[in-house]
């Protein structure tokens, strides 16, 4: 199938912005792999601390004729969704010497949860936790005793920042390994119900713990389609998965049968084990390329996924020498339709999604659509038509299903010829208030542009009591300032979801403007998020004072503040509030200091590596 010619353009305007950039990472992994420190280069004394304690698997690391896979984990079991992991690493021990090869534990990194967190000043570490896990998983695979390397990890910012950190070792042949998620509980539906009758006091605090626990009630990923579902959609559209292996549930054979997939998937990837075919040499910096980032944009697009990933997505781009911009995003949203309903957008869960079809049926529509880049280097070694394959067990045996071409539901999918909507429903707004996106897959059209008063807030709990006393209760948008990188490490603000949820259903035209981020889960209510330069970095977020109109529209992609342009170029900028101590946030702040603008990804370590 031709690719889309916009599809094509962006990936070629990507290509050519990043020619110097790419060219100087793939000659870095290359020189990595033929010079860099790996087994047969270390001294006895590095070698002999390398496998001390690898007992059985002793003989075959000194041998160094066999690949010895790092595996880099993301397990605690506090996390529901990374819960899981704890019995990955004997597992994938096994299913390694399956194959001849051997794994160790090559570290572990950190793995917050937003859903915990969330309007809590941990939060405040959130973003930022990116860069600690690519820095821990570039410590974990910095031993030079590794041939390849499978990553652990699920949730938010655990999959990109070990990507980041994974990248700088690109050289590596690598898979991702999920751990799926829950069954589903109680409906999106009944949870949001519950939700808003308790902020407007309608419901106690027994009985929104009690809706809460039946939707969040298991080992395995939250099953709403926010940022950590949407983390494991967009590596199967960039091939660096198992074939279908996203949304297995945990604990089931088909799960574990899985991952035995990926350990001997990994082994025959490799080029440093005996009889390997050098052919078939997938490092992970050649498998992520322009074209697969484009495919990570046309997946979240088209299933309507995480905000978030318009921050990740361009951090990642960039630990692979890949320029990716909000530009970008913006057209190929416009091409893109949304062929998936999973809440928010819908009320169906991503158990539901795979159901009907899941990646396997998504990744062929777009492909056959010429939506998608078929042409990309995958991990299972074929193009990524070969993924849109449904994983099932035969018994004992794993077996590998060609997708659907019909949606099993097409309440929860569609094909592309007759998609839920159009376009991809992440719109890029622009004006002088500056850069921001918006979701708009899950808003109502007929709330796409709000012009009204400003109600400006420099903390998210003062816009709960401001609600709580009746303040809001008329056509607002409520702006939260002093909410971006540099300013407390831009938190999500999904706390005030269900507030602004309610004063929109009372009749209220209600929007959301910010320098922060909402959930990837939110929606129902326009927000302007991630707006850029932040007000700390004298954003002009910063000069809006109450009262003034703004406009947000995504029918012309306006986010500006009806002033007078005299009076607004004379206005002075209020200040930052000073950063808030304790719960390790002061342990970030030279994480906040040096951090880049949120279309650049957010990222300190990034911005002071030079990338």
């Amino acid at each position: 199938m031709k690719i889309n010619s916009i599809v094509n353009a962006v990936t070629q305007r990507i290509t050519e912005r990043s020619s110097d950039t790419r060219a100087h990472y793939l000659g870095l992994i290359d020189r990595q792999r033929d010079e860099g420190v790996h087994r047969p280069t270390m001294s006895c004394g590095n070698l002999a601390h390398g496998f001390a304690a690898s007992g059985g698997d002793k003989s075959t690391i000194k041998s160094g004729k066999m690949m010895n896979i790092g595996v880099v984990t993301a397990y605690n079991d506090m996390l529901s969704a990374h819960q899981p992991y704890g019995r990955y690493p004997e597992q994938i021990k096994i299913f390694a010497r399956e194959k001849g090869a051997t794994a160790q534990i090559a570290g572990g990194v950190p793995a917050m949860c937003d859903g915990v967190t969330q309007g809590q000043a941990g939060m405040e570490l959130s973003l930022f936790s990116r860069d600690v896990i690519a820095m821990s998983t570039a410590v974990a695979l910095s031993h030079g005793m590794f041939e390849g390397a499978l990553l652990l990890g699920i949730c938010d910012k655990i999959v990109p920042g070990l990507l980041i950190g994974a990248l700088r070792f690109g050289h590596l042949p690598t898979i991702l390994i999920p751990a799926g998620p829950m069954p589903s509980g109680l409906s999106n539906k009944e949870k949001v119900r519950v939700r808003q009758l308790f902020a407007e006091g309608k419901a106690t605090k027994e009985e929104l713990l009690e809706a809460e626990s039946a939707s969040y009630h298991g080992a395995g990923t939250c099953t709403f389609f926010g940022t950590a579902n949407s983390n494991q959609m967009m590596m199967e559209m960039m091939g660096l998965h198992v074939p279908g292996s996203s949304f297995v549930n945990p604990g089931t054979k088909l799960r574990q049968e899985l991952t035995r997939k990926a350990v001997h998937q990994l082994t025959q990837n490799g080029w440093a084990q005996e009889g390997s075919d050098k052919q078939y040499y997938k490092p992970l910096g050649h498998c992520i390329d322009e074209k697969a980032i484009v495919n990570a944009v046309v997946g979240l697009l088209a299933t309507g996924g995480s905000t978030n990933h318009v921050i990740h997505l361009p951090a990642i781009a960039r630990a692979a020498g890949i320029i990716l911009n909000w530009d970008d995003i913006d057209d190929l949203s416009s091409v893109v339709p949304l062929i998936a309903n999973i809440y928010p957008n819908g009320m169906g869960d991503v158990n539901h999604f795979a159901a009907a079809g899941g990646m396997p049926y998504v990744i062929s529509e777009l492909v056959q659509s010429g939506l998608a880049h078929n042409d990309i280097m995958t991990v299972y070694g074929g193009s990524l038509m070969e993924g849109a394959k449904e994983p099932k067990m035969n018994g004992d045996a794993l077996m590998f299903e060609n997708a659907s071409d019909k949606s099993h539901d097409e309440t929860m999918l569609r094909a592309v010829s007759s998609p839920f909507k159009p376009n991809g429903g992440m719109k890029l707004l622009q004006g002088n208030l500056g850069r921001c996106t918006m979701k708009v897959s899950a808003v109502d059209k007929s709330r796409w542009t709000i012009e009204a008063p400003a109600r400006i807030f420099d903390d998210q709990n003062d816009v709960v009591t401001a609600f709580k006393a009746g303040e809001l209760d008329q056509d607002t948008v409520v702006v939260c300032r002093f909410q971006g990188p540099a300013a407390n490490g831009m938190p999500e603000l999904h706390k005030l979801t269900s507030s602004l949820g309610v004063l929109q259903d009372r009749g209220h035209k209600i929007a959301f403007v910010t320098d922060g981020r909402m959930s990837g889960a939110s929606g129902k209510v326009p927000a302007a998020i991630h707006i850029s330069p932040e007000a700390y970095h004298g954003g002009p977020l910063a000069k809006l004072r109450d009262g003034d109109i703004v406009r947000v529209c995504a029918e012309t992609g306006i986010l500006s503040a009806l002033v007078e342009k005299a009076e607004w170029e004379a206005r002075p900028l209020e200040k930052c509030p000073v950063p808030s101590e304790g719960t390790g946030r002061e342990l970030f702040s030279m994480l906040r200091r040096y951090s880049d603008p949120a279309e650049k990804g957010g990222s300190a370590m990034l911005q002071e590596a030079g990338l």
